[in-house]
Order: structure tokens, then sequence, then C-alpha cells
């Protein structure tokens, strides 16, 4: 797998590049904005430096300097109080951020000890499952909890995706709130699976939810699919110690080690055997029997969490300032675009530059016949219906005030 060279970047921007949809979008409107003009751009080169406080005030200027510059990347940061790009000419107390879209960023390889079809950067159609489940549990944290309508997911390009929320209120959250809501759903902070989980009972109503969505996949994706805990290194590290009692696990650890090719759907069922025997044989109350079954219960709940919960990098998510890759950039390793998440995506759909060259070519340079359009369609849709959004905030706004005046 090459690398897109600085010539194939070249012919990117000036050919594919959606310029004037970026730019209509991160303006939240089609007329003249302040959320592009103090908007801070930061370029990344092949030779390893880094540009940051760019801004443009018209598509044509974004796209022309962009194009000049040739860049392997462009990464979106905030919206300032002035034009980053007159950063150099002001005292560093007179520019300070105001707004941003409200990121999240979920990688592949914080899924490693559950998977065992890839690992690392690689990603494939079956663990793809890990992003395409996250995606539905923080889609319905967002909406339902928080009331977020403007919310759109793109493919990094290798192993993960980002999440950006462009409602008002989402833009004009304060670093402590954007903290706030991080503590709120990021609940699997241990990347490793090897301590218990643990979590306070009775679940909040946005884990119980969380729960109902991934239970039915636990048993295809992980019992099933990935099979994580064949392997007796991973189920002694990851399942074990998920539970609440140590002759428990010392019972299923003898056993494993002495039939070592079970599967994870029959250790998994051995583990409600194996504490059956144990109330059986040191439990006569009633009452203390039932306390032990309904901890193994939480225990295993809080298993299935572990494995399929959301993992998030909570660096995107805390500061406004924070910077992170523009939609529709190229990767620089795999020569994917970065394109927005459409229903049943995966990996492989995404298209590849090389690809999208062959087809300008064979179809005289017209991008609505290359693999790009269908993700660039999208795109517009959703800028239309977050600036129709917009407006109507607005409208609201200037009429809250015009009662208060």
């Amino acid at each position: 797998m090459s690398a897109p060279s600085s010539a194939d970047m070249e012919y990117y921007y000036s050919q594919l590049f959606p310029f004037s949809d970026i730019f209509y979008w991160l303006n939240h409107s089609r007329e003249p904005s302040l959320d592009m003009a103090n908007r801070e751009l930061a370029m990344a080169f092949r030779s390893g430096a880094y540009k940051r406080y760019n801004s443009y005030t018209t598509p044509e200027e974004f796209k022309q300097q962009i194009e000049r510059a040739n860049p392997d990347r462009f990464e979106i940061g905030a919206v300032y109080n002035k034009p980053p790009k007159e950063r150099d000419a002001l005292l560093k107390s007179e520019m300070h951020p105001l707004h941003k879209e409200l990121v999240f960023d979920i990688d592949m390889d914080d899924y490693d000890p559950y998977r065992t079809c890839c690992e690392g950067a690689r990603v494939c159609t079956r663990c793809w499952r890990f992003i395409t489940l996250a995606i539905e549990v923080m889609d319905s944290t967002l909406k339902e909890d928080f009331g977020f309508r403007d919310i759109m997911w793109v493919f990094s390009g290798r192993r993960g995706a980002h999440c950006w929320i462009s409602d008002r209120r989402a833009r004009m959250l304060t670093d402590i709130q954007r903290r706030n809501i991080l503590d709120y759903v990021n609940v699997v902070r241990d990347r490793t699976g090897n301590k218990r989980l643990n979590l306070v009972r009775p679940y909040h109503p946005q884990l119980s939810r969380a729960l109902e969505q991934l239970k039915p996949h636990f048993v295809d994706i992980i019992l099933g699919d990935q099979d994580p805990w064949r392997n007796n290194d991973s189920a002694f590290g990851t399942l074990i110690t998920g539970l609440h009692d140590k002759s428990l696990q010392e019972a299923l650890r003898k056993h494993w080690t002495e039939n070592p090719d079970r599967s994870s759907q029959q250790k998994w069922a051995d583990i409600d055997a194996f504490a059956a025997a144990e109330t059986r044989n040191n439990h006569s109350n009633a009452s203390r029997k039932q306390d032990y079954m309904n901890k193994l219960k939480e225990c295993k709940e809080d298993i299935v969490l572990q494995a399929l919960y959301p993992k998030l990098d909570v660096e995107v998510t805390k500061q406004t300032i924070h910077l992170l890759k523009s939609p529709f950039c190229i990767h620089p390793a795999t020569g994917n675009v970065c394109v927005p998440i459409l229903d049943g995506f995966e990996p492989n759909q995404a298209p590849k530059l090389h690809q999208l060259q062959e087809e300008m070519q064979k179809h005289g340079n017209n991008v609505k016949e290359t693999a790009l359009q269908p993700f660039i369609s999208h795109f517009e849709t959703y800028i239309d219906t977050l600036i129709q959004h917009t407006e109507d905030d607005n409208s609201l706004k200037r009429k809250r005030e015009e009662v208060l005046a």
C-alpha cells in the first residue's frame, strides 16, 4: 500500500476536495460569517512541519491557500475572537477561543483485548462491528440525553471514527462543560480489560439502555465471531478478572488449564455452572445464594459493557482548542478518503485516492461519476439541515432578545 505522493495530493486538492462544502459546514451559513473567518485551520506536511493559525474568509481563498501549500492533511480548530492569521500581530492575551464543535474520537486498537481478527492499526469488516456498535450507543446518548441533532460521524481513514456535533449548544460549550459530558459518556476508562469494572448499581438509565443495545451483539461478536477467550491467557486476563468471587475464579482457572481449548461460549457457560456448584457447596442460606447469583449477574453485565461499550480518546474532547483532522482529507498511510460514515459503511468502502484518479480519467474529470460522490451528497444534505437549524436558532435568539429588550 503506497502513500499518496505530493503530486497525488496536488491533484486531489485541485480536482476532488469539496472546499466549498467544508467551508459552509464550518461557517454554519452560506453567507459571510466570523465562524469561518475567525476559524483556525492547521496544516501538516510530509516533512513533519506543522503550520497553525491559518484562517480564510471565502471558499475561494480557502481552496487557493490549501492548493498552494499542498499539505499532507489539514486540521480544524476553534473559532477565535480575532482572525488566527493575524496572531503574530497581536498580543497573546488579545486572542482567545470562543467556540468549536463538540468532538469525539474512537480508535479500533482500544478493542484489541477482545478482537482476534486484527490488531493495532489493522481493521477489517469483522472488527469494524465494534465501531458500528459504539456509534449506535453514542448516537443514543447524544440525541436522547443531550438533545443534540446535528451529529456527523467520519471515518478516520484507517482505524476509527470521529464524531462532529455542530448544534449551537454543543459549539458554545466551555471546556468544563465538555469535560462533564465526557465524564458522563466515558464509562470504560481502562483499556486493558484486566480490572473488574464494578459499576454502581442500579445502573444509570444511560447504562441500562446501552446494555440492552449491546447484549444481543455480545453473543454474536464476542462469544461467536471474535472468540477472544478461547486463548487461556486472554480468558485469565480479561474474563476471570471480571468476576467477584476468588473461589469461583480459581475453580475456573483450574478447569480451563486442564481443558485449554474451550471456546469463549463454553467458558461463558462454565461461569454459571461453576457458580451454581459454588452456591450448592458453600451457601446453604437461600438469601445468600440469591445474593451471590445477583452479584454474578452484575459481573457478567459489566463484562458485556467492558468489551463493547464505546472507548473514547478523551484528549480529543476535553478542550475547545483541540485540533482534529478535517473530513475528506486523505489518510497519509492508507490513501483512504476520510468520508462521512453512511448506513452500513465498512472501511473497505472508503474511496482511495488512486481509485478516484482512475475514475476521473475514465469519466472526463466528472466528480459525480466517482465513488466519492455519494459521500459528498450525504455531506451536502447534512450541511443544508445544519444551516436551517442554525437559522432557526438565530431567529429564536433574536425573538428572545426582543422580548427582553
